[in-house]
């Protein structure tokens, strides 16, 4: 059995079925020993009126006109059908009920046997048995409290012909009760598992390599959880595809300008004069180094992309890590106070490196940095704000210029880069659940303000 919605209906059958007939089993032996329970009780009690009996009525010397009066005048006050013989066997008298009762021939008597040698007949109650012509009658202690008529017929089962045994009627019911559980269960169970067979169909899609394939989230159940679980995944995966092929797509674009120089300075290096020789090796490890800088931020790209661990972080003294980046480049760092963040600290300096790059490529040499602490939606943050007095950046290129690979038309031919470094310092603020951004600065320019989550000084 392959199908999952087959093998989750077969076993609500099976327990179903189980529980049919666990109760039915535990029905009919409550029932047997309630049976057995009243016919011990009322034997007893039958005894017991056969003992006062026994006592109270006329000796077996006295006329059997006076016993067969006192044993009527007993069976009105105990409303028990009444028979006495002598110990001969010779009927002595009996009470109308037992009379009426004997001729239907319904009852079995019970005899109790006295000591004088007479015996006393009565009827045991709560026995039916058939009659002639197919009826039904019973007896009971309480008969003659109704004039001698039988008790009533327990009340038929609802929906169910009368006149079935309790037994069958039961097991009727039960059966009925299966069937409509099963029937009722089939649709529910079917349901799901249609559900489940979509989720699979989707899954098998989106394998397939149509990665914008997502899967319906109806419901509010356990499989709709999965498949919202499964369409974030989905969209996450889409991303990650998509950012890669980008990245890939821009870095073979990245890397044929440096390829292309380096071949054209090869080829003339051998009959370049020693000058122009010196040139070309100065432009041949000038593109070196570009394609070195490249690989260095693909892979560094990449691995933030698919790094989707928790970083280890660690309590880094900020202010003295934008301190040494910035003498790199001659810019003076305005602090109030030492400042701590939570990372990575290569990562950390690897983000404030590119920004002041960015800053010394495209802004001139009047670079500012300042570091200051502040709070935002509750907590406290450290903001890094690097600022330059170059062109600036239009407001509508602000969100575009940290993408992979964008650059302002005009700068790449006059200052270079790969468009890579502003996309990293993105994906590191990232990280370490911070921001960056870029703003407009008073007088001309471009400030990039990097926001962190602070971190407690160690002590």
């Amino acid at each position: 059995m392959k199908s999952l919605y087959l093998r989750i209906y077969a076993t609500v059958v099976v327990v179903l079925l189980l529980f049919a007939s666990a109760s039915a089993y535990v029905f009919e032996r409550h029932i047997d020993q309630e049976r057995v329970r009243n016919e011990q009780f009322v034997g007893e009690r039958l005894g017991a009126w056969a003992e006062l009996l026994e006592r109270s009525l006329p000796g077996g010397e006295a006329a059997a006109e006076v016993q067969s009066t006192a044993l009527r005048d007993w069976s009105q006050r105990l409303r028990v059908p009444l028979a006495l013989d002598d110990t001969k066997g010779q009927r002595i008298g009996a009470s109308d009920s037992f009379v009426r009762r004997s001729a239907e021939g319904v009852v079995r008597p019970l005899a109790f046997r006295f000591e004088d040698g007479r015996t006393l007949w009565t009827m045991r109650p709560g026995l039916r048995q058939a009659g002639a012509g197919g009826r039904q009658a019973g007896a009971g202690i309480g008969d003659e409290r109704a004039g001698g008529r039988p008790p009533p017929s327990p009340a038929p089962w609802p929906l169910l012909p009368p006149g079935l045994p309790r037994g069958t009627g039961l097991a009727l019911v039960l059966v009925v009760l299966f069937i409509a559980v099963a029937a009722g269960a089939y649709p529910v169970v079917r349901r799901l598992t249609r559900r489940l067979e979509a989720l699979k169909q989707g899954v098998e899609q989106f394998g397939s390599g149509q990665l914008g394939h997502r899967v319906a989230e109806g419901g509010g159940d356990e499989v709709a959880a999965v498949a919202a679980s499964f369409n974030v995944a989905a969209a996450r995966v889409e991303a990650l595809v998509q950012s890669h092929r980008s990245l890939l797509a821009n870095a073979s674009h990245e890397l044929r300008s440096p390829l292309a120089r380096m071949k054209m300075a090869v080829s003339m290096l051998e009959d370049a004069s020693p000058p122009q020789r010196d040139k070309l090796k100065r432009e041949i490890d000038r593109n070196v180094a570009e394609l070195d800088a490249l690989v260095e931020e693909v892979l560094l790209a990449s691995r933030l992309d698919a790094a989707q661990d928790a970083l280890h972080r660690d309590n880094v003294d900020l202010l003295a890590v934008v301190a040494e980046e910035a003498a790199r480049v001659d810019a003076a760092t305005e602090a109030p106070a030492r400042v701590f963040v939570g990372g990575d600290e290569r990562l950390l300096r690897r983000a404030v490196r590119n920004l002041l790059e960015n800053a010394r490529r495209y802004g001139g040499g009047d670079i500012a940095v300042r570091v200051a602490a502040s709070e935002s939606e509750g907590r406290p943050v450290v903001s890094v704000h690097v600022c330059d007095r170059g062109p600036g950046v239009p407001v509508a290129m602000r969100g575009r210029i940290f993408e992979p690979f964008f650059r302002m038309p005009g700068h790449a031919e006059h200052a270079g880069g790969v468009g890579l470094g502003l996309a990293l310092v993105k994906q590191i603020a990232a990280r370490h659940d911070g921001s960056v951004r870029c703003e407009g600065r008073d007088g001309g320019g471009s400030c990039f303000v990097l926001d962190l989550p602070a971190a407690e000084q160690p002590v």
